[in-house]
C-alpha cells in the first residue's frame, strides 16, 4: 500500500493524475497508467495544453495521424487523436470506477478553448462530445467562464456529468454549485445518481497572481504574506463547499440520489522554487474532495508526503490572510479574472500551436505523397 492509498483510505481524498500521453497507454494491463492505478490513482484529467505537449513529443502519434489525415481535416484528426487516448484511458480506469460505485475512476477530456465564451457552442461541444464518447467514466470540462457557467447548468438539466474547470475564486466557485443544484433540480428523470461532477479550484496560480502584486507594494507587511493566498482561498472553498452540500436544498437532491459535487484541487504543482514542493498538496487533504497532481508531484509525494486531514485546519488564519491581502488593496476577485483570462488565453494557444504543427506536419506527408 502507497501513500496515494492511504490518503483515500484514511483521509478521504482521491488522488487523480493531471498528465496523459500515448506512450502511458500503451499495454493495457501492463502500461504505465495502469501502474499508477495499482499505485492508488483513481481518475485522470487532461487539457489542451497536456495534449499540445504529448502529441508534439516523439512519434507516439503519427501513424494514426498519418492515417487519419487523408480523410480528415486537420482539426478533425486532433481530436480524432485526443478521443483515441482519453478512451483507451477510460478503460484502464473503469474497473476503479466500479470498484467504487462510481464515485472515482473518471476521466476528463475539454470543450475547445476556442469557444470559451460563447454559452451556445459550449453546449453542443460538450453534448457532443458525451454522445461521441459514450462511457459512464467520463467528465467532459467546461472552464467556469461568464459564458460557461449556464452551460454547466444545462449539461446538468440534461444529466450530463461535467468537469467545471479554471475555477479562481470564492465568488465563482459558488455560483458552480448553484448552476450543479439548479440544474439537478431541472432534471426531468427521478434518479441523479449518474450524474457526477468536480469543481476544479485553481490552487497555485493565485500564489503567483497575488505574489507578483504584493511585490510591487513591498512593504514588509505585504511581503509577509506572499504563499498564503493559494492555500488560505482553497480552505474557504471547502468551507462554502460543506455549507452549500448541507441543509433542505441539498438533502432534497440527495433523496433522488444526487452526489456531492467534490472540490477538485487543480493546479497543485508549486511554481515557486522557494516553496515547499507539497505546499499545494499536504495542507488541502479532506474527505470529499480530489486533488489532480503532475506526475512529478505524485512522485514526490509517495517520497516524502505526509497523510493527514489538513483541509480544514486553520480556516481562521485563512480567513485572516485574505482579510490582510485584501486590505492592501489586492481584490481577489480581480485576481481571479486575471487569472480565468489568462487560462483561457494558454489553452487557445496551445491549441493554435498544436493545430499549426499538425498542419505542417500533413502539409510535409502530402508532399511526400
Amino acid at each position: 500500500m502507497t501513500k496515494l492509498h492511504e490518503l483515500y483510505r484514511d483521509v478521504g481524498q482521491s488522488p487523480w493524475l493531471d498528465n496523459l500521453k500515448r506512450d502511458w497507454l500503451v499495454g493495457g494491463p501492463a502500461s504505465e497508467l495502469a501502474k499508477l492505478v495499482g499505485q492508488g490513482i483513481r481518475g485522470v484529467t487532461s487539457n489542451p495544453t497536456i495534449f499540445q505537449k504529448a502529441i508534439s513529443a516523439g512519434t507516439a502519434y503519427d501513424l494514426q495521424f498519418k492515417q487519419l489525415i487523408e480523410k480528415h481535416s486537420v482539426e478533425d484528426a486532433y481530436w480524432e487523436l485526443v478521443i483515441k487516448d482519453i478512451e483507451d484511458a477510460l478503460a484502464v480506469l473503469r474497473p476503479v470506477h466500479g470498484e467504487s460505485g462510481g464515485e472515482d475512476g473518471f476521466v476528463s477530456i475539454e470543450v475547445s478553448p476556442a469557444i470559451a465564451n460563447d454559452t451556445a457552442a459550449t453546449i453542443e461541444d460538450a453534448n457532443h462530445l458525451h454522445k461521441r464518447i459514450n462511457e459512464p467514466n467520463l467528465l467532459v470540462k467546461i472552464p467556469a467562464t461568464a459564458a460557461g457557467v449556464p452551460a454547466i447548468q444545462e449539461m446538468f438539466s440534461r444529466g450530463k456529468s461535467i468537469n467545471i474547470t479554471l475555477i479562481f475564486s470564492l465568488t465563482r466557485y459558488e455560483q458552480v454549485i448553484d448552476a450543479y443544484f439548479d440544474g439537478l433540480e431541472a432534471y426531468e428523470g427521478q434518479d441523479l445518481s449518474k450524474v457526477h461532477s468536480v469543481a476544479s479550484f485553481f490552487v497555485s496560480r493565485v500564489d503567483t497572481e497575488v505574489d507578483r502584486r504584493l511585490e510591487a507594494i513591498g512593504s514588509p507587511e505585504a511581503l509577509d504574506l506572499r504563499g498564503r493566498a493559494a492555500v488560505a482561498q482553497a480552505k474557504l472553498a471547502y468551507k462554502l463547499f460543506r455549507r452549500k452540500f448541507s441543509g433542505e436544498r441539498w438533502e432534497a437532491l440527495a433523496r433522488r440520489g444526487a452526489r456531492v459535487q467534490r472540490p477538485l484541487w487543480a493546479s497543485t504543482s508549486t511554481k515557486n522554487p522557494d516553496y515547499p514542493d507539497l505546499l499545494y498538496v499536504d495542507t488541502l487533504e479532506g474527505p470529499d474532495t480530489v486533488n489532480t497532481l503532475p506526475d512529478a508531484t505524485i512522485e514526490a509525494f509517495l517520497d516524502h508526503g505526509v497523510v493527514a486531514r489538513t483541509i480544514d485546519v486553520g480556516v481562521d488564519a485563512a480567513e485572516s490572510d485574505l482579510e490582510r491581502i485584501e486590505a492592501h488593496g489586492i481584490s481577489m476577485d480581480d485576481v481571479a479574472a486575471t487569472l480565468e483570462e489568462e487560462g483561457v488565453a494558454s489553452f487557445v494557444k496551445s491549441y493554435n500551436e498544436l493545430l499549426q504543427a499538425l498542419t505542417d506536419k500533413a502539409n510535409t506527408l502530402a508532399a511526400e505523397r
